[in-house]
């Protein structure tokens, strides 16, 4: 469990956040400017806080009060930065080496084999870094750090600098690193879709300041968390494939529940994650007919919450999960929202773009 405590003031903004990350993958959540990287880098040791803690049990990284401030190059961290920075005279092979070189004597480390099957990169090795693509160069920079026997991997929006289908190519490769790899990560992200996706664990920032912190599903699907603003809202369901159809339709159970998507790759029995929009949702009083939708969820009103303009963010429990609606507060008038009210959650089968679903069990 590491623990972050960090106070720094900046010329026209002050960061003061305090959470603790439990093994796996905690994601750092928030607009830009709300103090992701600060912390990161902190925790780095390329920014020296105001104030502030640094540790897990034993290992100390930071702690200000007793004067005790690690050196970046003894943390025994790996970053993953935006873009790869690989050695462009060096081939895969060797810049993997390097990372291995870095490993502190006698540290487990982990095998180049293992982790170049592992993120698919064991084609590449013998290449330069300049016939790469920008995924594939990602890649690399993360079996770099993985070689490096790290107790710890820092990720800032690895992701930020790629399009959308390098994206695509990339997230597998991160969720396979969350279930099996034992290295704890920080991952900075303002993108909701990479928050279902990887995070086991959530810290919500906002203004400096840390907003909500627990599982994936628990903060994202708590109408009063808005970190990367209303459009981004949306719920994470934890579904399991159960059939293949011919017509190109993938059925999930969520809960005893039939959710339909277009098909998705995972085989049968699979567990999945699967983001649903607020603003993808529309509500019903009663059981919905002759609608081309196939996904309704009956559930009950948990909250209604204003949110800006003149919308509302609605919290339906269901048999599936917390799912959250986008609505105006005009319509909620209209359909007398109140905790405690039955209603109908109905989302489109073609609604759900394949980055809101991801491979992984339960958000813990």
């Amino acid at each position: 469990m590491l623990h972050v405590a960090i106070r720094h003031a900046f010329a026209s903004f002050t960061l003061d956040a305090e959470f603790r990350a439990p093994p796996g993958v905690t994601v750092l959540f928030g607009r830009s400017g709300s103090g992701k990287t600060t912390i990161v880098n902190a925790v780095a040791g390329l920014l020296m806080p105001d104030q502030g803690l640094i540790a897990s049990g034993d290992w100390t990284l930071l702690d200000t009060a007793r004067g005790v401030r690690v050196k970046p190059h003894h943390r025994r961290i790996g970053y993953i930065f935006q873009e790869g920075r690989l050695f462009p005279h060096l081939t895969v092979r060797q810049n993997l080496a390097y990372g291995a070189w870095m490993a502190p004597k006698g540290a487990a480390r982990e095998d180049m084999g293992r982790i170049a099957e592992l993120l698919g990169i064991g084609h590449l090795l013998g290449r330069r870094p300049g016939v790469l693509s920008g995924g594939e160069k990602q890649r690399v920079a993360i079996g770099r750090a993985l070689l490096s026997a790290p107790r710890l991997v820092l990720a800032d929006e690895p992701l930020a600098s790629l399009d959308e289908a390098r994206k695509a190519e990339i997230l597998p490769y991160f969720e396979r690193l969350r279930d099996e790899v034992s290295v704890p990560m920080l991952y900075v992200s303002h993108s909701a879709s990479e928050v279902a996706r990887l995070a086991t664990t959530v810290v919500a920032l906002d203004g400096g300041r840390v907003v909500a912190q627990g599982p994936a599903a628990e903060v994202l699907g708590d109408p009063s968390v808005l970190p990367a603003g209303v459009r981004a809202v949306g719920a994470v369901l934890t579904v399991r494939v159960a059939h293949h159809h011919d017509d190109g339709l993938t059925e999930l159970e969520a809960g005893g529940l039939p959710l339909f998507l277009p098909r998705v790759a995972q085989a049968t029995g699979s567990t999945l994650r699967v983001r649903i929009a607020a603003h993808d949702v529309i509500l019903s009083r009663t059981r919905p007919e002759g609608l081309s939708a196939l996904n309704i969820l009956p559930g009950i009103v948990r909250e209604v919450r204003p949110s800006d303009g003149p919308g509302a963010i609605v919290a339906l429990n269901t048999a599936a999960g917390r799912v959250l609606a986008h609505i105006t507060r005009r319509s909620a008038d209209a359909l007398g929202l109140a905790e405690g009210v039955e209603m109908h959650a109905v989302v489109k089968t073609v609604s759900v773009a394949p980055s809101n679903i991801g491979a992984g069990g339960q958000p813990r």
